[in-house]
C-alpha cells in the first residue's frame, strides 16, 4: 500500500507587462530546485485564499501591490513530486503598482510566451507553457 503524499497548495501568477511578456523568477541557490525558472507566487497559508496568498507573496518577493479583482484565474497544475503533491492555481495579472524587484535573491526576467520553453522550469510548471502561449 502506498502512503498518501501531503498536499501542498501553491498560488502562482503570470504577471503580463504592456508588451505581453511574462515575468519569470529563477530559484536562488540553497532553495529546492535552485536554478529553475518559475512563475512568482508561493504557499497558501492556512485560512488564506489563493488570491490573498498571491497578493502577500508579490509584496514580499517583488515589492509590488495588486488586488484580487486584477487576478484572473487562468489554469492550474496538479503534479506529484516524490515527497508531496502540488496543486497550483495559476492566475493572470496585467495590473499592479510598483516595479517588480528581486527581494529574495532570485533573478527576474521578462519573457515572451513563445520563448518560455527556453527556460528550465519545475516539472509542475511545464504543462502551463502551451496554455499561456495559446492564451496570449
Amino acid at each position: 500500500m502506498t502512503h498518501p503524499k501531503r498536499m501542498v497548495l501553491v498560488s502562482a501568477v503570470a504577471l503580463i507587462d504592456i508588451e505581453g511578456r511574462i515575468l519569470l523568477a529563477q530559484r536562488p541557490e540553497g532553495k529546492s530546485m535552485a536554478g529553475l525558472w518559475e512563475f512568482p507566487g508561493g504557499k497558501v497559508e492556512p485560512g488564506e485564499t489563493p488570491e490573498a496568498a498571491l497578493i502577500r507573496e508579490l509584496q514580499e518577493e517583488l515589492g509590488i501591490n495588486t488586488w484580487s479583482s486584477c487576478l484572473a484565474p487562468l489554469t492550474f497544475a496538479s503534479h506529484g513530486y516524490e515527497d508531496f503533491h502540488l496543486l497550483m492555481p495559476l492566475f493572470a495579472c496585467r495590473k499592479w503598482e510598483g516595479i517588480p524587484q528581486a527581494r529574495e535573491g532570485q533573478t527576474l526576467k521578462w519573457v515572451k510566451a513563445r520563448d518560455l520553453r527556453d527556460y528550465p522550469m519545475p516539472a509542475a510548471d511545464v504543462p502551463l507553457i502551451p496554455i499561456l502561449r495559446d492564451w496570449l
